[in-house]
């Protein structure tokens, strides 16, 4: 054992279990963990850090590497953002912590093409976007993760709650012991070759005890809040980036009830999402909802309630990780939204990564844009994540 490794360990890193990365057959050797070379993707968050100490107490010849991906100078002073800022501050403190060598790249021009503006565009289409998906699958499972290639890596950590397996010559992706941290909504277009590569430690950790282990490391992180908006987004305030970045974006347009009488004027449909209730300027004797959006002709189109119902869904960009093609419909569960909670469905694969999705029950706020993701029935944690896709139509 190396005196930096003792070092950590008597700092508290040994108090934190152990975990096999699963990069060879020797992997239960530290001497061979010492030359097989681990990327971490660190955000300067907690789940992350402690990600990072796991590899490090595991023995691995660890890389800590941030990403900075938007506007830094305005973002110097935010904290709870991800890769800008202070937070690029915080991923560098916690690694200097470690003993463990640590880059920052500029993603920026990448970030900026990939994600901000498919998310500006895909808002003005009438649709309601999920940036972090684009991120994850574009900058950091495609980007990132060539670039931990050239540095002579075998796996890429991440710290998002998910766990992977290995199983009949395939790796699998399953929903973590934490439900209520599962991430894999925001991980479904991960491909099977990515998961090959990728590993994610804190599957079987609950949010409290990460913030236990951080304290016991005395990591500057382990008190910091969890970070709640887009990080692109300050406050929420979707519209005002938008139209800082497409000026002329903000065209108004009618709003009209489901028969087409015109109620009231609008000022863009980046204004509006399916589902939406308050701020539509417009009343009736019963609450009226945003039912569609018609980008085309700027027209938002409301209704009660009960017009959000919706009963088949159609997909696009499917990726599927549940092995064999499926030639006939599978009953699975699906979420169609990020804070929702999986539902049961019948899905048919269909041709050109198209899929539908018809629900044993009507769902409400079904959102073009939004992704809708498969699961295997089994209930609860460890449930297998068999992929998804991008929501274009419901009815």
């Amino acid at each position: 054992m190396s005196t930096t490794l003792g070092k950590l360990e008597m700092s508290g890193l040994a108090d934190l279990p152990e975990i096999e990365l699963g990069l060879s057959s020797d992997d239960a050797s530290k001497e061979a963990r010492a030359n097989q070379r681990v990327v971490i993707a660190m955000s300067g968050g907690v789940d992350s850090s402690v990600a990072a100490a796991l590899v490090k107490r595991a023995g691995y010849d660890t890389i800590g590497i941030t990403l900075q991906l938007y506007d830094h100078g305005e973002a110097v002073k935010r904290k709870g953002a991800c890769c800008a800022g202070q937070d690029i501050h915080d991923a560098r403190n916690v690694a200097a912590s470690l003993d463990m060598p640590h880059y920052v790249l500029d993603y920026e021009s990448l970030f900026r093409e990939s994600v901000i503006d498919n998310f500006a565009d895909t808002y003005l289409a009438g649709h309601t976007p999920i940036p972090c998906v684009r991120c994850n699958e574009t900058v950091k499972f495609k980007d990132l993760l060539t670039t931990a290639k050239d540095l002579g890596a075998m796996a890429l950590v991440t710290g998002h709650y998910i766990e992977t397996r290995y199983a009949d010559g395939k790796w699998e992706m399953r929903r973590p012991v934490d439900e209520t941290r599962d991430q894999s909504y925001f991980l479904f277009s991960t491909t099977p070759e990515q998961l090959s590569f990728l590993r994610f430690p804190l599957a079987h950790l609950t949010k409290n005890e990460i913030r236990e282990f951080a304290a016991k490391l005395g990591l500057p992180v382990a008190d910091k809040p969890d970070s709640q908006d887009i990080c692109f987004v300050p406050n929420g305030d979707y519209a005002s980036v938008i139209e800082r970045l497409r000026p002329d974006c903000s065209l108004p347009g009618e709003i009209v009830d489901m028969e087409g009488n015109v109620l009231g004027q609008h000022q863009g449909v980046l204004h509006y999402t399916v589902g939406q209730r308050r701020g539509l300027g417009v009343s009736m004797r019963e609450p009226l909802y945003v039912v569609r959006i018609d980008a085309d002709t700027r027209q938002v189109i409301v209704g009660p309630r009960d017009a959000l119902a919706r009963r088949t869904i159609l997909l696009d960009e499917v990726n599927w990780l549940g092995g064999e093609a499926l030639s006939e419909p599978l009953s699975v569960k699906v979420k169609i939204r990020s804070t929702g909670s999986p539902v049961n469905a019948n899905l048919t694969l269909l041709e050109g990564q198209h899929a539908e999705v018809a629900l044993d029950e009507p769902e409400e706020g079904v959102s073009p844009g939004q992704a809708c993701v498969f699961y295997g029935l089994e209930d609860g944690a460890a449930a297998r994540v068999l992929g998804g896709g991008w929501i274009t139509s419901a009815r």
